[in-house]
């Protein structure tokens, strides 16, 4: 994203009084003029009207990104860190955004009702592999015609990139913005297999821009 773009959505993150932390406005900041994410998610979701359930949301960037971008689809976000999902709903509240709301979920033990597309953006690897086949099974189940899901993973291939991903994953943990460590980065053909499997078109490609992490988008619909 342009700086504009993404200082206007960091913007909804700053705290009411210039005393307190204004980390999470200068993480956001960075993340968005640097992080190619946000906008191949937004591609693979224009077009489509359909509810977007955001696995793993966050601080419910997506939900910004989406309505800066106009697209105005009913947006749910769900995760296990309760103190995001504060600073989530009190960031929607102040711009204010439509049709957006947030949830504490631990998707280990519990995956909400939904239809429509999802986004599983920076998840997957935090899971087993069985889980990650049982929530891909389960998620491929809820799209409706016209919808999507779209994962932003990394991937086992043996390249330079996936061990820098590794690692960044692991120390995303140890400093506590991620509260589980990454447990399996599945691979492009495990993927395939597993959506295609389900009845799905699969079309994967990079999305690590600039940045030194083996980051790809997956974008699934029905056949």
């Amino acid at each position: 994203m342009s700086r504009a773009q993404a200082t206007q959505i960091a913007g909804a993150f700053l705290p009411p009084h210039r005393v307190r932390n204004r980390w999470d406005f200068h993480y956001i900041r960075s993340k968005l003029s640097t992080d190619p994410l946000y906008p191949g998610v937004l591609r693979a979701l224009r077009g489509s009207s359909a509810p977007v359930m955001d696995l793993g949301c966050g601080l419910g960037l997506l939900a910004h990104a989406l309505r800066q971008d106009g697209q105005s689809m009913p947006y749910y976000g769900v995760d296990n860190d309760a103190a995001k999902i504060e600073r989530a709903i009190a960031a929607a509240q102040r711009v204010p955004l439509a049709s957006t709301r947030f949830e504490v979920v631990d998707l280990a033990h519990h995956l909400p009702a939904h239809t429509g597309s999802v986004a599983i953006l920076d998840v997957l690897q935090y899971l087993q592999a069985p889980a990650q086949r049982q929530l891909l099974e389960n998620v491929a189940a809820m799209l409706t015609p016209g919808a999507r899901l779209v994962i932003r993973t990394g991937l086992v291939d043996g390249s330079r990139r996936g061990l820098v991903s590794r690692i960044g994953d692991r120390a995303a943990n140890l400093v506590g913005w991620m509260q589980s460590t990454p447990r399996c980065h599945p691979s492009a053909d495990g993927l395939r297999g597993i959506l295609g499997g389900a009845g799905m078109q699969v079309a994967i490609e990079p999305l690590w821009g600039r940045t030194p992490f083996n980051n790809w988008l997956v974008v699934a619909s029905r056949a």
